[in-house]
């Protein structure tokens, strides 16, 4: 099989009227999801959870196999060296990749050198590092079964030589305005995936840049809209339709699956995100009838971005970005315990701090409970 010669951007020859429909049911689902972001006071503490819940699933179809309890609580150090360490090392770095581009987005557009600093972050100390991490592929390279030649490979990106030019390109279309921006984002991550420049992470990488992307367009007020539950859910097809544009041209049925899953996706996010909401509410006035304490918010604010932590931590933090006194904590959190709102995972032992959770968020990013 010789290498993939990627089409030239912007694509021409699209079925518009098979894929203008599915593009006004997209942007409006879009819409009504922002529309409930730009309500949130402080998304990044508030939705922290579903950024976690994004990084494990993301990693899940490269073939992680953490939960999101598991990385929590290895943030919090109960879980020690292994397998799973190494596993949600992979999510823990998707998730820092995630926090830092949304910094850099701030001031920047995306630009092939922050794809690069992406893709360092994303690969730092896990089981790709010697895949050359933030350096795009300089040798040819294939996928297909394991050991199996470039002849029997079932696709083979571009020449490497050529690669540069390709996604030079590749960010100007960035750069450009298509005739709809989610139509124009099912390209950039598809046109990102076959481009395949880097040994490994590729696909981690391309759903980082969706966010980022919407996020750069204005379609979003936050780069906080995640995919990756619904490409985990469809994973076969997912794989079959980016396949299908390199062995059949077909960017039709690429785009048009995008499309659904935005919509799809849109919807269970403005589910999670309004429960999330209501939940938020509801602990305020719980935390304050069971502490009566005038730092209620902070505290739950301080839950909410950490949900699994050591009290000690927590005490910590408290003081350093509130100055509230680390000897005021313990009797917080032992108010919160007796009222059912957090849960001791670990009890305290000697000059080890106890290791607390906050169930009900928890339940939340793993889809366990819908308020």
């Amino acid at each position: 099989m010789s290498p993939y010669t990627p089409n030239a951007l912007p694509l021409s020859d699209l079925d518009f009227r098979r894929l203008l429909p599915l593009v006004g049911q997209a942007n409006a689902a879009l819409a009504r999801y922002d529309g409930l972001l730009q309500g949130i006071p402080n998304p990044a503490v508030m939705l922290s959870p579903l950024t976690t819940q994004e990084a494990v699933l993301s990693s899940k179809i490269e073939g992680t196999q953490a939960t999101v309890d598991e990385v929590l609580e290895q943030e919090a150090g109960l879980l020690k060296q292994g397998e799973k360490y190494e596993d949600i090392q992979e999510i823990s770095n998707y998730r820092r990749a995630l926090y830092s581009a949304r910094e850099h987005l701030k001031d920047y557009p995306i630009r092939l050198g922050f794809v690069r600093e992406l893709h360092r972050i994303l690969m730092s100390s896990v089981r790709g590092q010697d895949k050359t991490p933030g350096e795009f592929r300089l040798e040819q390279n294939w996928i297909g079964k394991h050991g199996c030649t470039m002849e029997q490979a079932s696709f083979v990106p571009p020449n490497p030589h050529q690669l540069l030019d390709h996604l030079q390109a590749w960010e100007s279309y960035l750069d450009s305005d298509d005739v709809d921006f989610l139509l124009q984002t099912a390209v950039v991550h598809a046109q990102f995936e076959l481009l395949h420049p880097f040994k490994d992470g590729n696909g981690r990488i391309g759903r980082i840049l969706i966010p980022l992307f919407l996020y750069q367009k204005r379609a979003l007020s936050q780069p906080m809209f995640y995919l990756s539950e619904y490409l985990e859910g469809h994973r076969e097809e997912y794989y079959q339709r980016l396949k299908t544009i390199s062995a059949e041209g077909d960017w039709n049925g690429w785009i048009a699956f995008f499309l659904q899953a935005i919509i799809t996706q849109a919807g269970q996010n403005s589910i999670r995100v309004t429960a999330i909401q209501a939940l938020y509410e509801e602990m305020k006035l719980a935390i304050q009838a069971a502490t009566h304490s005038q730092y209620t918010v902070h505290v739950l604010d301080a839950i909410f971005s950490k949900p699994v932590f050591r009290s000690s931590d927590l005490a910590q933090q408290l003081f350093k970005e509130f100055g509230i006194h680390e000897k005021t904590t313990p009797g917080l959190l032992r108010q919160m315990k007796d009222a059912g709102i957090l849960r001791e995972l670990q009890p305290g032992s000697g000059r080890r701090p106890a290791t607390m959770c906050f169930p009900r968020l928890i339940n939340l990013a793993e889809g366990r409970e819908v308020l």
